[in-house]
């Protein structure tokens, strides 16, 4: 019964990855933001496929996707296919889980955390927020 459930919970990891791999990423950003581009690289060196956008005017991208205020970073992405929301830096790992659970609007790394993508090393302390404001991955 164990290894059944073994089993089943490395597949459907499999899936989650897979399911990801390959997706088309929008990212909004400031074009003078040198961490935004760190994760860019991040999303791209993980699978996804992404477009980067320079935006003047990023609080009106956050208005457009209902971007929480208290969860506002330095840049705005977008799951092309389902419209699922990425605010901030945000790891890939948390993406593929977000991606993997349609009603899951959008997710979070709120500010700009030392210990996430573009801006440091992964601790596994990394807390993402879905935009309800759950506590969503830790990576």
């Amino acid at each position: 019964m164990m290894k059944k459930l073994l089993v089943a919970t490395l597949l459907a990891a499999a899936y989650s990855v897979t399911y990801a791999a390959g997706e088309t990423i929008t990212v909004y950003k400031d074009k003078n933001c040198g961490c935004c581009e760190g994760w860019v690289d991040h999303l791209r060196e993980s699978g996804f496929k992404v477009k980067a956008i320079n935006h003047d005017d990023m609080s009106a991208i956050k208005k457009k996707f209902n971007v929480p205020e208290s969860m506002g970073s330095c840049h705005t992405a977008v799951v092309d296919k389902s419209g699922q929301v990425i605010e901030g830096h945000v790891p890939a790992a948390a993406i593929n889980k977000l991606i993997a659970r349609p009603s899951v609007k959008g997710v979070a790394a709120p500010g700009m955390p030392m210990n996430s993508p573009g801006m440091g090393k992964l601790d596994g302390n990394l807390i993402t927020y879905d935009f309800t404001g759950k506590s969503f991955s830790r990576d």
